[in-house]
């Protein structure tokens, strides 16, 4: 009727142009424990494994990374709609939680690792 064509082109002879995210074991162990210390175990969760693609990957190839989310979902404000959805709505009580955990694991993984990393502290942290 409209007389158009289309070619669909799925570049399977180029590389994916995103890497696949693969947490670092020892960091996914170190969050995991952080967000059951801050959270309660019942609140920390495995996500399950899905297919989409994430930035996040090209950090992890130069270094070890790891990759976590914050549930926002909320029944009473019907904050129950996948993030890419034109209806998503997010729970902001949710944020000031999500800040904490990042906060949290950062901290104390850069504690542990001066510790380890370190013979002497550095002048500035002598007392």
């Amino acid at each position: 009727m409209h007389r158009c064509n289309a070619t669909v082109n799925f570049m399977e002879d180029r590389h994916l142009p995103h890497p696949v995210m693969i947490n670092d074991e020892q960091l996914y162990k170190h969050a995991k424990r952080v967000g059951e210390a801050l959270l309660g175990e019942p609140n920390v969760q495995l996500f399950p494994v899905t297919m989409g693609a994430e930035d996040f990957s090209f950090f992890s190839q130069r270094m070890p990374a790891a990759i976590f989310v914050i549930g926002t979902m909320n029944e009473t404000l019907k904050s129950h709609q996948p993030l890419h959805s034109p209806y998503f709505f997010i729970d902001e009580e949710a944020l000031p939680i999500g800040t904490a955990l990042n906060a949290a694991v950062a901290i104390s993984y850069l504690d542990t690792q001066i510790v380890k990393n370190c013979e002497e502290p550095p002048s500035a942290f002598a007392f």
